[in-house]
């Protein structure tokens, strides 16, 4: 299906136009249009599938043709993680480039009054992760009184990462007259349950089946030492010449250390990861999309929301101890349709991590050996130790909670509580 045949307005297909796109994505297909009639969606749809410019293009449409006055917030769009935010943020504004709407994207770990003076002159579209859009509510900076339309994107995250009540101290305050869209990678049942206190009978659209990789990721793992698996990266991007690979790690610190080491290899490479500031986690994405680093070293939750068009290869150098985070991380890659590889580095330590993929997959992964980087077969699998940079995947199965209450059974309690708030 085209663009032209959903009836969105010159303006929106000129912006379309722009990105070279002319044909709709099957999320797209079936979300403009339920949306376009001011239904309530519950959508399921891995990343790299349009989900964005399928809510976003028919809330500037609804923008442009609804009569009430602008410069009051009417569409509100909640993201897990600063980086999605800005990512969704960046996508309003390129599909409404040719119409008068203002946009504010709102998050932590930057100043709070530049958001505060871009709110006063007033905005149309508010994107906002849940902490820093509280900050605005509790100090009254924000009106949302006039919001119309709400979007909770990849809510499976933010339950994941504690968000519940902040989420519902939101919608206390949102009118009760309005349009609502919730977007998730699977149903679980956590999502359905907050689906049926949120959407008024829904529409609900799938594109893609639960924990199903994109099918145009080539899948491969190598078997390798856990001492040789950066000298084997290295190796591999000389080898094959990689210019753009995403590479995850578990830790933070795995992250800050593998970066270091690929520098000095030759390789150019930055980290990212909760612990570095904004201002930096900004400029290395950027850096990265355009080619100015070859690697980017990343954590399972800073990656999130990173959306590169075209990414060719991702690196998994650890695996995830959540079988469910390797689906998300090789949807970094083969996105809107474009091909790409996942490639991982596996030691035998990893063995039964490999094994959880494989049985969520459904399928065994093609097992490549590099000659010369064969494995010591002497070597006995050693536990893994799961340290702090892995909380959130340490409370994936159990019940969501609120992260003030997650981080009050740390040291430092309530401290602990606003540095986790602060990371979204």
């Amino acid at each position: 299906m085209l663009f032209n045949e959903f009836g969105l307005s010159i303006e929106l297909l000129r912006a379309v136009e722009k990105k070279g796109y002319t044909e709709a994505t099957p999320i797209q297909q079936q979300a403009i249009p339920v949306i376009l009639e001011g239904r309530d969606v519950l959508g399921a749809a891995q990343t790299g599938t349009g989900k964005t410019a399928g809510f976003t293009l028919p809330i500037l449409q609804h923008l442009q043709t609804s009569t009430k006055n602008r410069r009051n917030i009417r569409a509100l769009i909640l993201t897990p993680t600063r980086e999605l935010a800005a990512q969704v943020g960046e996508s309003v504004r390129d599909y409404g480039a040719y119409l008068p709407f203002k946009t504010a994207v709102i998050f932590g770990g930057v100043s709070i009054n530049t958001q505060i003076s871009k709110l006063r002159n007033g905005v149309d579209v508010v994107v906002a992760t849940p902490g820093r859009l509280l900050d605005h509510m509790q100090q009254g900076t924000i009106d949302l009184s006039k919001v119309d339309l709400l979007v909770l994107d990849e809510a499976d995250r933010m339950l994941d990462m504690g968000f519940i009540r902040d989420i519902k101290r939101v919608l206390k305050v949102l009118p009760k007259e309005r349009q609502n869209l919730l977007f998730s990678a699977t149903f679980s049942k956590e999502i359905r349950t907050l689906a049926a206190g949120l959407l008024d009978s829904p529409i609900e659209i799938s594109v893609a089946t639960r924990n199903k990789p994109a099918e145009l990721v080539s899948q491969v793992v190598h078997p390798v030492d856990k001492s040789r698996k950066r000298e084997l990266l290295s190796h591999r991007i000389g080898a094959e010449n990689w210019q753009q690979v995403l590479v995850f790690t578990r830790t933070k610190h795995g992250a800050n250390r593998l970066a270091g080491q690929l520098v000095d290899d030759g390789i150019s490479a930055l980290a990212i990861h909760g612990n570095k500031s904004q201002a930096a986690r900004t400029r290395a994405l950027s850096e990265f999309k355009s080619r100015k680093v070859r690697v980017l070293v990343a954590t399972d939750i800073a990656a999130r929301g990173i959306d590169i068009e075209r990414l060719p290869t991702v690196v998994n150098f650890e695996l995830p101890f959540v079988a469910e985070d390797y689906v998300h991380r090789i949807g970094r890659t083969a996105r809107a349709g474009q091909e790409g590889s996942a490639i991982s580095l596996v030691c035998v330590d990893e063995l039964k991590l490999l094994d959880d993929i494989e049985k969520l997959l459904k399928t065994k992964i093609r097992k490549e050996v590099i000659s010369g980087y064969e494995p010591d077969k002497r070597i006995k699998a050693e536990p893994i130790k799961q340290g702090g940079g892995n909380r959130a995947a340490n409370n994936r199965s159990k019940k969501p909670r609120s992260r003030r209450g997650s981080a009050a059974k740390k040291p430092g309690g309530g401290n602990g509580a606003r540095r986790q708030r602060r990371a979204g």
